[in-house]
């Protein structure tokens, strides 16, 4: 658990130095007007919402059905996953205080996504997606839900670069907290509970 901390914290160092990197790759990646294609990306940002609770409950659903505790408890350590991964973004983001890409940068990158708070680092919609990854990754130990899985929340995570409200750091620091959650909840389980 220690680990985990200190990994975040240095993440967030290497992230402050990278602001020019990240500008320019944000600006590349929002240019353009592409209507259809931004209309799409807010589809795929906001489906983070669903996929969240139907994915823990799909795990469940399939422990029931095949009378499964194993599957039953996975389903309960998604759920612990996900809320810690964005117990941790919302508490680094109201601590790092970051400004959004649009907001440090009006007129160059353009805001496609307006439903959104004021801080940038980390993103919750690339940890929520990442979390749900792992969760499902860590309870299923198939190559055929894991890739989906992981491309999935890869997708999300070039959608809010696109939408111009997150920069490349902020998605990578989503993606650590996503993936650390998931592991660092499944090795308790198994430091706690033996399985």
């Amino acid at each position: 658990m220690k680990h985990f901390f200190v990994f975040i914290s240095l993440l967030i160092a290497c992230t402050l130095g990278a602001q020019n990197i990240d500008a320019r790759i944000v600006r590349t990646l929002n240019s353009k007007e592409m209507p259809v294609w931004d209309r799409g990306m807010l589809g795929v940002t906001n489906s983070v919402y669903a996929a969240m609770p139907l994915s823990v409950g799909a795990v469940w659903l399939d422990g029931h059905i095949h009378n499964n505790p194993v599957m039953k408890r996975n389903a309960f350590k998604g759920g612990v996953t996900i809320g810690l991964a964005l117990a941790t973004t919302t508490g680094i983001k109201y601590l790092v205080n970051r400004k959004r890409p649009f907001a440090q940068y009006p007129g160059e990158i353009i805001q496609r996504d307006k439903l959104v708070g004021p801080y940038s680092f980390p993103s919750g919609h690339t940890t929520s997606a990442f979390a749900t990854a792992t969760a499902l990754s860590l309870s299923y130990r198939k190559w055929q839900v894991a890739v989906p899985a992981y491309l999935y929340a890869g997708f999300v995570g070039y959608s809010r670069m696109r939408l111009g409200v997150h920069y490349p750091s902020d998605l990578l620091a989503g993606m650590a907290i996503g993936i650390g959650s998931g592991f660092l909840t499944w090795q308790l389980d198994k430091k706690f509970n033996g399985k």
